[in-house]
């Protein structure tokens, strides 16, 4: 069986607010890249939760959040019609993310 890591570091200031993010994922080629945020969400099947870590930099530009927003919810999307095969929902999650970038003023990149 193999066995792959990804590594997440965070430095914080004295009140625990994240100056730095640092990851690492050698089996896709990264090692030590910087980031500004980073959301994990893990599914704990025994008691059907999400458990999720959201980190963000103080140093995060609020137009950059809101990119960082929209481009996570089209990727879930995208993450939803492959598990599911619903392409309804899928369809609907995806308008949903062409609202959201309308209404942030944001431009598909």
């Amino acid at each position: 069986m193999a066995k792959s890591d990804i590594n997440i570091h965070i430095e914080t200031d004295e009140n625990k607010i994240p100056e730095s993010i640092n990851w690492s994922a050698k089996d896709g080629g990264v090692e030590n890249e910087s980031a500004k945020a980073a959301m994990l969400s893990i599914w704990d099947h025994k008691t059907q939760e999400t458990l999720r870590i959201d980190l963000w930099t103080k140093d995060m530009p609020v137009d950059e959040m809101k990119k960082f927003f929209h481009q996570t919810l089209v990727s879930m999307a995208s993450t939803y019609k492959r598990a599911t095969d619903d392409d309804k929902m899928a369809a609907t999650f995806n308008d949903f993310c062409d609202y959201f970038a309308e209404k942030l003023d944001l431009k598909k990149e």
